[in-house]
């Protein structure tokens, strides 16, 4: 099921009076420094007033069955708001794994709680060296003499690993990389918060000590799994990295038409007007292939890897760029930590290594397009 122009608008109209109310710098910055990194409240009423959990799982597993255009409008929303709370982990990229693996019974078992609001997740891949690469997995998984699985290892940069009702790890059996389903709570679990560059979204590293642990889907599917999920959540990030951009934008030229300077706004200096100008470009771009990627996604087409490729490197330099200008924009008061455009800052440059960096995500175009 896919929404019209106007539904498309009243749905970001929507989630931005939400967000505007539930999460202004104010409550960005208290959550930032909180433990857990965001209001259990503010995500109750997310899921109970708007239902953006249950947006893109399919209605059989008690979803709304819209898919990634409607998913990339809430993105666009919650990435120019720096919305602290479980969606990208729970939504994003747990559900969209257990969707991938073409296990119903997982599904059926897991996704009425996420769709609720009620179970949050998250989907723990990388280890030590940051990377997706399912070669480079090393948490192992043996069978068990009850007939299920035990999980040793660790895994690192978990988004919201921490709070996560449900993990889902991907460990290496004897037939290769595969998808087992974790609860957070099980024994063996220790799970600590990662300090990073940007506060607002919350990592973990796991440590995994002969956990049981349930097979999702079937044995040596986890490299498949990971690269459907990747596709979906490079095209999620892009869309969130779109939105972020937009908001510095604004910002930038909010400023340059107030802020006075020999007499006159300092947006009409022309180095000011060509600052603003090129971030133009820059966020046009992104929301050009961002978009663009999420309605490929949306019709499954066969091209949808080379568009969330393209749509990653590209809204990941254009964040980036977009952020760090802001801040010029600004001037001495955008140095400053009350300032709210270094939280942007951060935002984007996290968000550029979320899923390896720029070479990483440089290969991985060339890799789609058979280069």
């Amino acid at each position: 099921m896919t929404a019209d122009d106007r539904e498309l608008s009243e749905l970001r109209s929507a989630v931005r009076e939400f967000l505007d109310t539930k999460s202004p710098e104010e409550a960005v910055r208290k959550l930032m420094e909180s433990e857990p990194r965001f209001d259990p409240d503010v995500w109750a009423q997310a899921a109970d007033q708007l239902r953006l959990p249950a947006l893109a799982i399919p209605e059989e597993y008690g979803g709304d069955g819209f898919g990634a255009v409607e998913l990339g409008v809430v993105l666009e929303e919650m990435g120019r708001a720096l919305f602290c709370a479980p969606f990208f982990a729970t939504v994003v990229l747990a559900a969209q794994a257990l969707l991938a693996s073409g296990d119903q019974d997982a599904c059926a078992r897991h996704l009425p709680g996420i769709a609720a609001g009620t179970t949050t997740a998250t989907l723990a891949v990388a280890e030590d060296h940051g990377s997706w690469d399912p070669a480079l997995i090393s948490t192992r998984a043996v069978p068990d003499a009850d007939g299920g699985w035990r999980l040793t290892g660790r895994k690192c940069f978990v988004v919201d690993g921490t709070t996560a009702d449900l993990l889902l790890v991907v460990a290496r059996t004897v037939a290769g990389p595969s998808l087992f389903a974790v609860d957070r709570a099980s024994v063996g679990v220790a799970a600590e918060p990662m300090e990073t560059l940007d506060a607002t979204r919350a990592m973990a590293r796991l440590t995994l000590d002969a956990v049981p642990a349930v097979l999702v889907g079937v044995q040596g599917a986890g490299g498949r799994v990971m690269a459907g999920v990747l596709d979906t959540a490079t095209v999620a990030l892009a869309a969130e990295q779109a939105g972020g951009a937009r908001r510095c934008l604004e910002a930038s030229t909010e400023y340059a038409r107030t802020r006075q300077q020999f007499g006159r706004p300092i947006g009409s200096f022309q180095a000011v007007k060509h600052k603003c100008a090129d971030m133009l470009v820059q966020v046009e771009l992104a929301e050009a292939a961002a978009r663009e990627a999420a309605l490929l996604a949306a019709e499954g087409a066969a091209d949808l890897p080379v568009a969330a490729a393209v749509a990653h490197a590209c809204c990941s330099r254009a964040y980036l760029s977009v952020a760090m200008e802001n801040i010029q924009v600004h001037g001495g008061i955008g140095f400053t930590w009350e300032h709210p455009a270094h939280l942007y800052f951060r935002r984007a440059k996290s968000s550029q290594l979320l899923f390896g960096g720029p070479a990483v995500y440089h290969e991985r175009l060339l890799d789609r397009l058979g280069i």
